[in-house]
């Protein structure tokens, strides 16, 4: 824990003195007149306020990454920025939708699905992109990212309560032929490539073609999943016939097992300089890929000790279903710039955008329960039975979306201004299902198949923002938003099987009690049965999805800067930030499990039968009060951005496993208050957090041809307000294994804590929101006589302990936390003499070089939620790269 208040009395001491001398008189002066260094530091040019702006000169908290920094660090995507930029966390989905959770100081969204809503906004070529998966596309090619944090409620303003990252793609040079081809290769049978060629085809019109594909093999240990459960006591004998499903089961190669690479992307730009005023730029990517996808593996250090140990290595996994992903992304981009005058430009974007994607998942990794765990026989049934097998499928998606900004810019020298009008149109659908093998009582399957095939969401925006420069160093920004967004399902249908359902009548499998039966088995599943094989292997569809809504919001900025001299400024803004509201599948509140009549349960409230809901949640909201200094130091040899924030966060949209209703069910020991708790996996609004921190970030050149780049941040990010926060999570391993066991369900009259376990989650951290990071990366380049050089490189990466959920659960055996951590990557690079034809390197690298192994995700999993599960960064990586350029 730190003392931000006390650090920020230190702070603004320090900074007030030194900018009482930077304010002397004739400081900047005697600055300027001294020599510019050969190595002084590199001005930066950004487009955070839709104009383009010196890096240093721009008075928001905004980080810029070229290109060769992302190839050095090996960053394929924006999921590879994890810990790279103060305040900024990635972590992947382990859910089988491809998706990326994007965290800047606390603040994400974990729906990545076709009705979640990012709250870090994602831009290529300054343009919206809607879906989550579009930060899994390959960076290639940039001229650089821009990572603006704290919400963008005006410029950016769509769905950025946390901030926005924009991708920037190079442009075609017009007259030039230049190009370059850079092959990488690496342990893992690593393979990448990527090839830029710049085609000039008029004086005033050009075209660029770019490309990347990159393949590895898994790095799990994957072996074929045949379980055949052998528990006679439970007359569950050894038979030779797996019981988990084998129909999509096959031997593999590592190239395809879970955890690999197959990606692929290219793009072609062409830009035409119609005239000295008027140039159009348009480009088409294709981006696709066919990994395996990742998998939430069992955390063997927390595991040790239990009964739940791993019996193998720890990253050994035993799959029945293997992992595919078939995921295109095409998109159709369009920039035009008009320079009406001196003072006047007029811009206008769009991007159409397609994502297909197929993708299969085995749930379960193979983990299956323990015989302790197992309370059904073959003779009598029960709840627990002795085979866990999961599964999830995406058969088919299409998300489509348009989205248009026109913006007006105008500068009139001590007063200028950006206004513009947004649009944004989705129209998205979706086939999901999921099988569940080996359920209570009877041990027959479960499973339920979701068809939306149309799903709209709309965006509406009118935003402007002016900055006035009302005396000689001084400027005031103003800016405003308004939003307006809606959304609509129109004929969803939700189906699912049970029992003897799921066999779709081509046999009757027996049941407990009846002669051979002992649960299902690979043999009594055949095709036509599940999920995997759409709406036709299921009953009428028993729920239809028909509903909208929409919000509205003004958000805006304001914002003070003094620039005290051609090389210092100090700032301070005040913004908001809005993501708007939603809501989930129509669910029954009363539970979709049957009695053992084939009835559904009614609710323990209310009238009998289904009780239907969407179950709706609001908007939220970001307000941010923060204060920064730019400057360049030191002869310009050193480059400080520091800024101190703090942000009130209302109405946070948390999505994971909540409870929604309780059903009438007869007293057992699982369900010791004679009803059962219904929760459902959705969205709700939760509170209110507050967060507040401290972000440095520059670089220093201490000596010739040397430079160090250096971030560190302080962060608080807790929640403030959660009266409803109910603890639920893995409460029979907790009970079994002495840890903090869960609260008792609630029993008094507050109607809002009814059917919760109430627990005091106020203090508690947000997700992904390590108090303390360090990042230090230091790089010398060596010239010698006849050309060459040789630079080494490494960095040094090291952030606190971070949790993975609101309840901050870390004891011995059950943790969603990530303990503090380092990691170490380094390169060493030769180059040769630029002045042949094409002049090519070679450079050796190694990344995580201590081969550490840190969580990108962590929760309560495996059956029953007995056992942590976690999915991980990559191990130790190291290879060569060879490229050439012309």
């Amino acid at each position: 824990m730190f003392d931000l208040n006390r650090r920020k009395t230190l702070i603004s001491s320090a900074v007030a003195g030194a900018l009482a001398m930077l304010a002397a008189p004739g400081y900047g002066q005697e600055e300027a007149s001294k020599p510019k260094s050969a190595d002084t530091i590199q001005e930066v040019m950004v487009t955070a306020t839709r104009y383009s702006t010196s890096l240093l000169k721009t008075p928001v908290a905004v980080t810029a990454v070229t290109q060769e920094d992302l190839t050095r660090q090996g960053a394929l995507n924006v999921k590879s920025l994890s810990g790279e930029v103060p305040n900024l966390q990635l972590g992947g989905a382990v859910d089988g939708s491809s998706g990326v959770q994007i965290a800047i100081r606390g603040v994400s969204n974990s729906d990545f699905t076709e009705i979640g809503n990012p709250a870090v906004g994602l831009h290529v070529a300054g343009i919206y992109s809607p879906r989550p998966q579009g930060a899994l596309a390959l960076l290639f090619d940039l001229d650089r990212l821009e990572i603006l944090r704290g919400p963008q409620g005006t410029l950016f303003g769509r769905n950025s309560t946390g901030g926005s990252i924009n991708v920037i793609p190079n442009k075609p040079v017009i007259g030039s032929k230049e190009g370059s081809v850079e092959l990488d290769l690496g342990n893992y049978n690593h393979r990448q490539l990527s090839v830029v060629q710049n085609i000039p085809v008029t004086s005033d019109f050009a075209l660029r073609f770019t490309a990347m594909g990159v393949k590895r093999d898994g790095w799990i240990n994957q072996t074929q999943d045949k379980y055949d459960v052998n528990m006679p006591s439970k007359g569950f004998p050894a038979d030779g016939i797996p019981d988990t499903d084998q129909r999509l089961n096959r031997k593999l190669d590592k190239s395809d097992y879970y955890t690999n690479r197959n990606q692929w992307a290219a793009r072609l730009s062409g830009l035409w300089k119609v005239n000295k005023d008027l140039q159009w730029l348009v480009s088409y990517e294709t981006y696709q890929n066919n990994d395996a996808g990742d998998l939430a593996l069992k955390d063997c250090a927390q595991a040790a000790g239990t009964p739940y140990a791993c019996k193998g290595g720890k990253y050994d996994v035993a799959i029945n279903v293997p992992g595919v992903t078939d995921m295109s992304i095409r998109t159709l981009r369009s920039n035009i710039v008009w320079n009406l005058n001196q003072q006047t430009d007029i811009e206008y974007s769009y991007a159409h955008a397609v994502q297909r994607r197929f993708q299969q998942q085995d749930s379960d990794a193979g983990y299956q329960n323990i015989e302790a765990d197992v309370n059904a026989t073959a003779a009598a049934g029960g709840d627990h039975w002795p085979v866990v097998d999961n599964a999830t499928y995406t058969l088919g998606s299409r998300f489509a979306s348009d989205v248009h900004e026109l913006q007006l810019r105008q500068n009139f020298g001590s007063l200028r201004y950006v206004a513009g009008l947004f649009y944004m149109k989705e129209k998205n659908s979706i086939d999901f299902g999921q099988d569940f093998l080996n359920q209570g009582p009877s041990g027959y399957p479960y499973a339920n198949f979701y068809h939306q095939p149309d799903r709209r969401s709309e965006s509406k925006a009118a935003f402007a923002q002016s900055d006035w420069q009302f005396v000689p160093a001084w400027n005031f920004t103003a800016g405003v938003r308004m939003s307006k967004d809606s959304r609509a399902d129109n004929n969803g249908q939700f189906w699912e099987a049970y029992g003897k359902d799921y066999f779709n009548g081509i046999l009757d499998p027996g049941g407990p009690g009846t002669p051979g039966y002992t649960g299902v088995n690979s043999s009594l599943l055949k095709p036509g049965m599940g999920a995997y094989y759409g709406s036709s292997a299921f009953p009428a569809a028993s729920s239809i999805s028909n509903h909208a809504e929409s919000w509205s919001k003004t958000t805006g900025r304001l914002g003070l800067t003094w620039q005290i001299n051609p090389r210092n400024m100090v700032y301070t803004s005040l913004s908001t930030g809005y993501k708007a509201g939603g809501f989930n599948d129509r669910f029954n509140l009363c539970g979709t499990e049957l009695d053992a009549n084939g009835k559904p349960y009614d609710c323990a409230s209310g009238p009998p039968g289904p009780q239907y809901s969407f179950l709706p949640y609001r908007p939220e909201t970001v307000t941010n009060l923060e204060f920064g200094y730019k400057g360049k130091l030191l002869d310009d040899r050193l480059t400080l951005s520091a800024t101190v924030f703090y942000s009130r966060y209302k109405d946070m949209q948390v999505t994971g496993q909540h409870t929604v209703g309780r059903s009438k069910r007869t007293c057992d020991a699982d369900h010791p208050a004679c009803d059962a708790v219904i929760s459902w996996w959705s969205t709700q609004n939760v509170g209110r957090a507050d967060i507040k921190g401290l972000e440095l970030e520059g670089q220093y050149r201490p000596w010739r041809d040397a430079r160090i780049s250096y971030s560190a941040s302080l962060l608080s990010a807790k929640i403030a307000d959660y009266p409803t926060y109910s603890d639920d999570i893995g409460c029979t391993a907790r009970a079994a294994q002495g840890v903090t066991p869960c609260p008792d369900y609630y029993t008094g009259t507050d109607p809002s804590l009814a059917q919760l376990r109430p627990y005091n989650v106020v203090g508690n951290h947000l997700p992904y929101s390590p108090p303390k990071t360090l990042n230090l990366s230091f790089s010398q380049d060596f010239y010698f006589n006849d050309g060459w050089s040789l630079s080494p490189w490494i960095q040094w990466r090291w952030q606190d302990k971070m949790y993975f959920s609101l309840r901050n659960l870390d004891t011995p055996h059950l943790s969603d936390a990530q303990q503090a951590y380092s990691q170490v990557d380094a390169s060493l690079r030769l180059s040769a003499p630029g002045g042949s034809k094409f002049p090519w390197h070679a450079e050796l690298y190694v990344r995580n070089l201590g081969d550490v192994r840190a969580k990108t995700w962590a929760g309560i999993g495996g059956p029953q939620q007995t056992f942590t599960v976690a999915s991980y960064n990559d191990p130790r990586m190291f290879g060569i790269r060879l490229g050439t350029e012309w």
